[in-house]
């Protein structure tokens, strides 16, 4: 299978970032693509007041473009995620969308894990507007291989990364928009640990560059294969890159080292009380 990671630098013109996705997943198509995954928040990034303006329901504007996309090209879409309206709430999610090659959605999946944090002076409160999801989400390509779908910041979290796996995830997707500070620090050693530990390939598609508001995204896009090899990675540029992705591989390293079949799930104790330790 050949695999496509889109890096992007959204900014507040959903119209502008839309063109943008429109002709880069066009390139990765070109070059033999077939499956495609755009960043987080790829249809608007910026102030608060630009995210709100921004937001799309599951029928917008934004899926309507990835449908049709996705069914002209032949591909599996993974629409990075966008800042949804949900209908009967007051709060948002932050959302990734799986369009199959026939264009119909395969799978939603609403970030679990929210952003609030402080990074050299920089607050970032995705609570502030954004309800977190509830669901892991394992959905399927146009071959059946299982695909997991994680969104940035769940990057910090194993345990959802391992569930994946553990429900036959072979590919894990990552779109992103990773500050600088922690894609420099920190953005490389988290994605290879994930593939590395869950023994899988790991596709991981950021923003790069600046966006409105004073955020700053690290670029670094990166396809990552089942022993923590670097397949392609991204200059500081919007841009694709590509990679095969040979899926007899994760088979290969589960054999060599069987480290998800040594799992003991029965020794691991979440009950620990932790007032008396």
């Amino acid at each position: 299978m050949r695999a496509a990671a889109i890096q992007l630098n959204a900014n507040g013109d959903t119209d502008r970032n839309l063109r943008t996705a429109d002709r880069l997943v066009r390139e990765a198509a070109s070059l033999g693509a077939e499956l495609v995954v755009l960043p987080e928040k790829w249809t608007v990034l910026g102030t608060g007041e630009m995210m709100e303006a921004g937001a799309q329901t599951l029928d917008g504007p934004a899926i309507g473009w990835a449908r049709e996309t996705a069914a002209e090209l032949g591909i599996d879409l993974i629409a990075g995620s966008f800042f949804e309206r949900v209908d009967g709430r007051e709060l948002g999610a932050n959302t990734s969308v799986h369009v199959g090659p026939d264009g119909e959605v395969k799978a939603v999946y609403r970030k679990i894990h929210l952003f609030d944090v402080e990074i050299d002076g920089a607050r970032y409160a995705e609570s502030s507007s954004e309800e977190p999801g509830d669901e892991i989400v394992v959905t399927q390509l146009r071959d059946q291989t299982r695909l997991g779908l994680s969104i940035c910041y769940d990057l910090r979290f194993p345990e959802l990364y391992r569930i994946l796996a553990v429900r036959g995830a072979l590919i894990i997707v990552v779109p992103a928009a990773f500050t600088l500070p922690t894609t420099r620090d920190h953005w490389e050693i988290l994605v290879r640990a994930r593939a590395i530990e869950n023994q899988c390939f790991v596709i991981a598609a950021n923003q790069v560059g600046d966006h409105p508001g004073g955020l700053r995204s690290g670029g670094r896009s990166m396809i990552v294969d089942p022993w923590g090899i670097v397949l392609a990675q991204a200059t500081d540029r919007e841009t694709v890159i590509v990679a095969n992705l040979e899926l007899d591989r994760v088979d290969e390293v589960r054999a060599r080292i069987p480290a998800l079949t040594h799992r003991r799930p029965q020794a691991y104790d979440w009950e620990y009380d932790w007032e008396r330790a």
